[in-house]
């Protein structure tokens, strides 16, 4: 480009040899239960004079690190989760993408990377991705078809689609998992954090960061992928308007208990008041109303394509989560045909419903309530 030569067609075509290694992460980055400043329990016990800092301003946030998921959390490791990995991950709030999670970004960013050189190599071929085991055995399914008459550049479009797709999907299927029982770490149950109001919306972000990295060819190594995911996440979130760390305190108390409750202390499960259930590929931040954010904020609706080239990128590939039988009773509120042989992204809205429906059968029932959309 420097040198005014012409770009060439054949620019899109990359030997698979020179790929780079990337592999989807066995490993997620410690997320963060919604609130500031909460209480914490171990094993029922609370954990004295500690209360988990969870906000982060936009100057505070760390350059990207792909795979830098750590799960852990111990007493003894809880201050050092606010810096782990040097990426400083934990919340924001933005006044037209509400509450970000950064570990939720990063993770389906690093996901949808990883996914996009394995579509790209075996596009067009029946290929299984294996991926980490939550509820029970779960994978990527790439359909056959033919791409005789697709371009490279069309191949490049297509995988990087069907990858950030697939990334994102995966995520839905973690909320799912934590409601079901799924955590990472034995001792510590996730339950708290199924269906975060900010979870999606922050997942996605990570999706189409990347998706667009992809686009425009930035991510052809490790060092290059780094770099400028950090550099167009702070982007991004100077153009969601993020606030400092004062302001996003300012709008946590706004909802406090509307949306979360800070006389509970984590994990317990209704420390979280409101929850997100409407899973798919659109997604809507939730703006908490207070002096923080206006009525004259705009949200930035995210969403990613289902169709390309006229394709029906879910008739291209799914991906499916099997159950174990540990979990099977916690699906007993949900018809047998949707879950018993296996679950793909096509239904996992309607999972969702279902567990919505459980969820506030039990908030009835402790006298509690789920707070407004905004």
């Amino acid at each position: 480009m420097l040198n005014g030569e012409a770009i060439n067609q054949d620019s899109w075509q990359l030997s698979q040899h020179h790929y780079p290694q990337f592999r989807v992460p066995q490993n997620v980055r410690p997320c963060c239960a919604f609130g500031d400043m909460q209480k914490v329990n171990v094993s029922a016990v609370p954990v004295p004079f500690f209360r988990l800092d969870n906000l982060r301003a936009r100057e505070d946030v760390g350059p990207h690190k792909f795979a830098s998921g750590i799960y852990h959390f111990t007493p003894a490791s809880a201050s050092a989760l606010n810096q782990a990995g040097g990426e400083n991950n934990r919340l924001m709030y933005t006044r037209r993408g509400g509450f970000i999670d950064l570990a939720h970004v990063r993770d389906t960013a690093d996901d949808t990377i990883a996914l996009f050189f394995d579509i790209l190599a075996h596009l067009g071929k029946a290929h299984r991705i294996e991926l980490p085991s939550e509820l029970g055995p779960r994978y990527i399914e790439l359909k056959a078809f033919d791409t005789s008459a697709l371009t490279a550049e069309q191949r490049w479009q297509i995988a990087a689609h069907v990858a950030a797709r697939l990334a994102y999907f995966k995520a839905e299927s973690h909320e799912i998992a934590q409601w079901h029982g799924y955590s990472s770490f034995t001792a510590w149950p996730e339950t708290i954090s199924a269906y975060s109001i900010e979870d999606l919306y922050s997942n996605m972000l990570g999706a189409k960061l990347v998706l667009a990295l992809i686009q425009q060819r930035k991510i052809l190594s490790e060092e290059d992928y780094n770099r400028n995911l950090t550099l167009w996440l702070d982007a991004s979130l100077r153009q969601l308007d993020a606030v400092d760390k004062t302001q996003a305190r300012m709008a946590l108390d706004a909802v406090d208990g509307i949306w979360w409750d800070s006389q509970e202390s984590i994990p317990s499960k209704y420390m979280v008041l409101k929850r997100h259930y409407l899973l798919g590929d659109t997604q809507r931040p939730y703006l908490a109303k207070s002096q923080v954010s206006e009525v004259t904020d705009f949200p930035v609706i995210l969403s990613l394509p289902s169709r390309l080239y006229d394709l029906e990128l879910d008739k291209i590939a799914v991906l499916v989560l099997e159950i174990n039988s540990k979990y099977r009773s916690s699906f007993s509120h949900i018809p047998d045909n949707l879950w018993r042989k296996r679950i793909t992204h096509l239904t996992f809205r309607d999972i969702a419903a279902y567990d919505e429906k459980e969820d506030q059968k039990e908030l009835a029932r402790l006298g509690l309530r789920s707070g407004p959309e905004e």
